[in-house]
């Protein structure tokens, strides 16, 4: 028996408006998309193109209220090729919500406030 890791699920409040900041900020482009037929949730699947793995984004129609994320000590990370370019980009965007510089590692925020940690592809 063997697993493999096939995608996470963000729930989203605006689903519009997370699809064009992970496309400004990662890079990352719907693969697919499922509709209720009721209309009551939309599931989009994004991915970098490159890797299997997958981000689901979960838009439920009754929900208005943000998601309570805890403490929000989970996260997704992503490696890139050009860590400058990418805090500048980032910076730009007004998304970074915290840097170690120790570490050599920052993270963004997307519009429902999970993190995403940015990683030098080399470390």
């Amino acid at each position: 028996m063997q697993f493999t890791f096939a995608h996470n699920n963000f729930n989203v409040l605006n689903l519009k408006k997370s699809l064009a900041f992970y496309k400004e900020a990662l890079q990352l482009t719907e693969v697919r998309k499922y509709e209720a037929p009721d209309g009551s949730f939309i599931i989009v699947f994004i991915s970098d193109g490159k890797m299997p793995h997958q981000l689901e984004l979960t838009w439920l129609k009754d929900r208005k209220e943000p998601y309570n994320l805890g403490d929000n000590e989970f996260h997704l990370a992503f490696k890139v090729d050009d860590f400058a370019a990418a805090h500048a980009l980032h910076q730009k965007m007004g998304c970074i919500c915290f840097e170690n510089k120790t570490m050599g590692i920052y993270f963004i925020n997307d519009p429902d406030d999970y993190w995403i940690e940015i990683i030098p592809q080399k470390r």
